[in-house]
């Protein structure tokens, strides 16, 4: 099996290299890659030659303009990124018979309620990066290609930055912490999703059944202030020298920190399709987090 990843310096991606190696043979690209192939979803159309060139089995598109805040002043690099490349990928996909693996969000809905949405509960996207990542799925969808679709969330790897980091170096360097605690979601590793997305695209090479678009999180819930009180909590009981005191986390609405796009307040996300039609048990996000904090920490 011929595997198109693109975007593999990103958190998932660079999992996806780990994980995809035991598929088949993997070409790997990202935005800056050297030599022929290009892989810059700035340029959307260039990615159909690099499609031909390559002749996948299958096509994992782990790209994606995911600065929120930053798409709301640039919104046709972000809608370039994340619904004009996807279409192109999804129309070589259909042309080639590929497979293509894309990743979605839990942003495409609107976040009111407080249930878990399934896969097919009404969208309402609250921002440009929600509204550009629905246009790549309907563009997929549209495509008629074998496709996967894995609308994800919170989504934090050992590398590189994310809020686990940030919160570790925030506390210690204050004594007290203000956290948004009005945001529900749940916090899933890179790692998982990696191996998720193998297993699915294992099982759908045999069985075509299986397309369609579903839900890939980790179990259980919490707010970011619940995140961040766990995060610290592990550090300190690891030994790392925190300043903020246990308490001094003080839990604010998401009004506290204004920024330019709007967040959905309910990220859960349903995952019993997953589940059932994969046969996968999805680990409390507690047990990612804290497999992250001990690489982080070496501890």
């Amino acid at each position: 099996m011929k595997i198109l990843l693109l975007g593999k310096n990103g958190q998932v991606g660079w999992e996806l290299q780990r994980s995809l190696a035991t598929l088949g043979e993997i070409v790997a690209l990202d935005f800056d890659s050297p030599g022929p192939l290009s892989a810059d979803f700035a340029r959307p159309e260039s990615l159909a030659a690099t499609v031909r060139a390559v002749a996948p089995d299958v096509i994992v598109n782990a790209a994606a303009h995911t600065a929120v805040d930053k798409a709301e002043s640039e919104p046709d690099l972000a809608r370039a990124i994340n619904a004009e490349g996807p279409a192109v990928l999804a129309r070589e996909a259909a042309a080639c018979g590929a497979w293509l693996l894309h990743y979605s969000t839990d942003y495409v809905f609107d976040g009111s309620g407080d249930a878990p949405r399934g896969e097919d509960a009404p969208t309402g996207p609250l921002n440009v990066y929600g509204l550009t990542k629905l246009e790549g799925e309907q563009a997929i969808r549209a495509s008629g290609c074998r496709h996967l679709i894995l609308r994800t969330s919170w989504v934090y790897g050992a590398r590189g930055g994310n809020f686990a980091r940030t919160m570790l170096k925030l506390a210690q360097e204050r004594e007290q912490l203000r956290v948004i605690d009005d945001q529900v979601g749940a916090p899933t590793g890179a790692d998982l999703l990696a191996d998720l997305s193998t297993h699915m695209l294992r099982t759908a090479c045999t069985d075509t059944s299986v397309g369609g678009t579903y839900h890939a999180v980790a179990s259980g819930q919490t707010s970011w202030h619940g995140y961040a009180s766990h995060v610290i909590d592990f550090a300190r009981t690891a030994g790392l020298p925190v300043k903020v005191a246990p308490g001094a986390i003080e839990a604010v609405p998401t009004s506290a920190f204004p920024t330019p796009a709007k967040r959905p307040l309910n990220s859960r996300l349903d995952t019993a399709k997953l589940r059932g039609r994969f046969g996968v048990v999805l680990p409390d996000w507690r047990h990612g987090v804290d497999r992250m904090l001990t690489e982080v920490l070496g501890r």
